[in-house]
């Protein structure tokens, strides 16, 4: 994987981002000259057609990210990829029409944007059977040796099955006496020169998976292979990247503490994120103020009660404060205290189901967001209830409220919505890596993706 702005992205999605959008610079520019000929006219020089090449590229590259184009299961199926190239295209033809209808010119005519509807679907789509034929061949696996043949390798092992995994393991190493936790792991005694034996392994990296540390680090043998120029990675590390979250079962203070996260040079991303929350909250309230005053009406004919609903959460550094959402359940919901929201929940008003499907009943919370206790993206906020139970049960709870909650977040993109202990602690996970690797430009991908979580409501309760 590279890493970049401290965010892990595979090699194949960053190849296949990186040819996309060459392909959507072709495809804009043949359509121009398609449609330039069937009217007769010269479509000029290239130059002069770059700027409108280059926003045609970038608007519909992000709405293909929007839509989840470069996710996983896009890689692994045509039917998935297909479906999604159409509506993220689409949704990219639909906003630069828009820009035109504000600002008319002569930069996106309609005829040429179904031209490059057309073409853009077609040459994305091409590009996935070429690079997920490269795929299958684990062109882009990378080659894992694993010092540990316990629990933890197990779970390197399980995986890298996943279709999904961007690696491949080679070969496991015993490290110690104890019994293996499966077959194949070969006994370092039976190793006589480690670093040889992963240069005939063609290996790329070595993750260091024993189960106790406590003066059992292999410290010549990862020396050696270090210095033979082979990437040597711990297990809570390898896990951090594979995984995009921080793998609670292993994770240690001294971990956290000497890893790269939590960087004191975020206090310019901070003042760019509240400018930006600041302008984007004051600006979405403006545009969705009529959305909201309909469903407020809906929500008191709907059912019997205030349209609005209050509650107190758990901000940043544990403060209180009050969160602002149109009502969708009873006004008796939380007669009895507040709890988790459930499968089918007989709580939800026939309205509620609808707009908490689609996110309407979110839309007030901007109004936090403007006055500085949220921000657009950042852990979900919970109430007091919860987060005294779950610091008891779980530990680093504390520290996902080091950042501000948000509306959408690196959490709700990634789990559907967690009604549970084991749920809580899942989220958490994902909480802890962005608070530890949060970057504008993680933001940005929480943001765009958000339109996915929307358009595929999976995990909407």
């Amino acid at each position: 994987m590279i890493r970049l702005f401290k965010h892990y992205i595979p090699h194949a999605v960053l190849l296949l981002g990186l040819i996309d959008f060459v392909l959507l610079l072709l495809a804009n520019d043949l359509a121009w000259k398609l449609r330039a000929e069937q009217i007769g006219d010269d479509p000029g020089l290239l130059l002069f057609r770059l700027p409108a090449l280059l926003g045609f590229a970038v608007v519909t590259q992000a709405a293909l990210i929007a839509v989840g184009v470069f996710g996983s299961d896009a890689l692994r199926s045509l039917r998935f990829a297909g479906a999604r190239l159409l509506v993220g295209v689409s949704l990219a033809v639909l906003a630069l029409a828009f820009i035109e209808f504000v600002m008319p010119g002569e930069t996106y005519w309609r005829s040429t944007l179904l031209y490059a509807m057309v073409l853009a679907v077609g040459l994305l789509f091409a590009n996935r059977l070429v690079v997920g034929g490269l795929l299958g061949a684990n062109a882009f696996r990378r080659r894992v040796l694993v010092l540990g043949a316990g629990p933890r390798a197990l779970r390197l092992r399980k995986l890298s099955e996943r279709p999904e995994s961007g690696f491949g393991i080679v070969g496991y190493v015993a490290m110690s006496d104890g019994r293996p936790a499966f077959e194949g792991a070969i006994p370092r005694a039976a190793i006589p020169d480690l670093s040889l034996h992963v240069r005939e392994l063609g290996v790329t990296e070595v993750v260091l998976a024993i189960e106790e540390r406590r003066n059992a680090l292999p410290l010549k043998d990862l020396l050696r292979v270090k210095t033979a120029g082979v990437h040597v990675n711990d297990f809570s590390g390898f896990m951090e990247r594979e995984t995009g979250r921080v793998d609670l079962d292993t994770l240690n203070p001294s971990w956290l503490i000497f890893s790269d996260g939590f960087s004191s040079g975020r206090m310019i991303s901070s003042v760019a994120k509240r400018v930006f929350d600041v302008l984007a909250s004051g600006f979405l309230l403006l545009l969705t103020f009529p959305v909201i005053a309909v469903f407020a009406v809906l929500v008191k004919v709907d059912s019997a009660g205030p349209a609005f609903f209050r509650q107190q959460r758990v901000g940043l550094y544990g403060q209180p404060f009050s969160v602002i959402k149109l009502r969708s359940m009873r006004t008796d919901a939380e007669k009895d205290g507040a709890k988790w929201a459930e499968k089918d929940d007989p709580r939800i008003t026939r309205l509620g189901r609808f707009i908490r499907m689609v996110r309407i009943d979110e839309l007030p919370q901007t109004w936090s967001v403007l006055k500085g206790h949220m921000s657009f993206v950042g852990p979900r906020p919970e109430v007091p209830q919860f987060v005294a139970d779950l610091e008891d049960k779980l530990p680093f709870y504390a520290e996902r409220h080091m950042v501000k909650p948000g509306i959408t977040g690196w959490a709700q993109i990634n789990y559907p919505y967690g009604a549970s202990i084991e749920d809580a602690r899942a989220k958490l996970e994902y909480d802890l890596y962005y608070a530890k690797n949060y970057t504008p430009f993680l933001d940005l991908l929480i943001l765009l993706q958000t339109l996915r979580v929307i358009l595929w409501p999976e995990g909407a309760r």
